[in-house]
């Protein structure tokens, strides 16, 4: 892939809140927050379209990041797509056909979002620990490395990322998702659109994965994949520094991890699982509304459903589901009408 160098960042990070003053928010609560019953499923979504199969060279496939273009064209990413297989896939959602667009020989590409600023597709390579843009063309898309430096002198593993209305960017930082809960080691990043300044919001967090802004910018929901929380940052004037912060929703997951989210124009917080092929609905002050599963007779072959797109101005929302079976898009009516908080990350 070739790479065009975009003028360095200016330096200096920042980091604003460490996993202790995260701790110390919880505990200042006043009730702990309850622990999530299982619920099972109680909506049934429907499938789409099958985009991939598993792949010889990897062992599996895994799809992740749906966002929904202009035109209403689904792009999603394939994490474990080899070199020279699509890495990112267009979903015809009318047509349903399924086409290729980039691809490249090292990237494991783990979600992607559409800048408010310049318009490009912007993809998390947790593998080379930066982030690339897509400048997407009829042929496919035209890469940049966008960033691939170093934060407050550590490398990133970049999972989901999130813009706010300016094109900033707001990423998770999954590093030790492989390492014991104990050892949390993962950060949200904030980096600025013009690559003049990373700052470190927070720290020592237990592998953060999913992060989507409140339908209001006013603050994050971030879930953390070696905790099966999902924490709720509120955060301060122009959203440089994290001003409070608490754990939302505890998960009974078991062997499953809560994977990515998305946020509808209602506020309810959509959660995708690793694990199981499910996404549960949850209001903002925490009750859950629904569950979303797959049909009983795919089950079997299908262990996770990693994210949702919700088409704005609409409730027709597509969720990415892998498994044995391959990769899948299924297609479900949400709660509330999609934004750009429930489109991509």
């Amino acid at each position: 892939m070739e790479q065009h160098r975009r003028r360095p960042r200016r330096g200096a990070t920042a980091r604003t809140l460490t996993a202790t003053a995260l701790a110390a928010a919880v505990s200042g609560c006043s009730g702990a927050a309850a622990t999530t019953p299982d619920p099972g499923p109680d909506r049934t979504a429907e499938l789409l379209v099958q985009v991939t199969s598993v792949h010889e060279e990897t062992g599996m496939t895994l799809l992740e990041g749906p966002v929904l273009d202009a035109e209403g064209g689904l792009f999603v990413v394939d994490v474990t797509a080899p070199a020279g297989e699509p890495k990112v896939l267009r979903v015809d959602t009318v047509s349903r056909e399924v086409a290729p667009v980039f691809t490249d020989e090292t990237g494991a590409y783990t979600s992607a979002q559409f800048s408010p600023y310049d318009g490009d597709l912007y993809l998390t390579d947790i593998a080379g620990g930066g982030i690339v843009s897509l400048a997407i063309t009829p042929e496919g898309g035209e890469p940049t490395a966008f960033f691939a430096e170093d934060v407050d002198g550590a490398p990133m593993q970049p999972d989901d990322l999130a813009f706010d209305e300016e094109g900033d960017l707001y990423v998770t930082d999954t590093t030790g998702h492989d390492a014991p809960v104990w050892e949390a080691r993962g950060r949200v990043v904030r980096i600025d659109r013009d690559l003049e300044e990373a700052t470190v919001l927070a720290d020592g967090l237990p592998a953060p994965n999913g992060i989507a802004f409140t339908e209001d910018y006013a603050g994050l929901w971030v879930s953390q994949y070696a905790a099966n929380r999902v924490d709720h940052l509120a955060l301060g004037e122009g959203g440089t520094e994290v001003a409070a912060a608490h754990t939302a929703l505890h998960f009974d997951g078991g062997t499953t991890q809560v994977d990515s989210l998305a946020v509808d124009a209602d506020g309810n917080v959509y959660q995708g699982f690793h694990g199981r092929p499910e996404v549960r609905v949850y209001a903002p002050t925490g009750e859950h509304l629904a569950t979303v599963g797959v049909p009983a007779d795919a089950t079997g072959g299908l262990d996770s459903a990693t994210n949702v797109a919700i088409a704005p101005g609409t409730t027709d929302a597509y969720m990415t589901v892998s498994g044995a079976d391959g990769g899948f898009v299924y297609t479900f009516d949400a709660l509330g009408e999609g934004i750009r908080q429930s489109n991509g990350g």
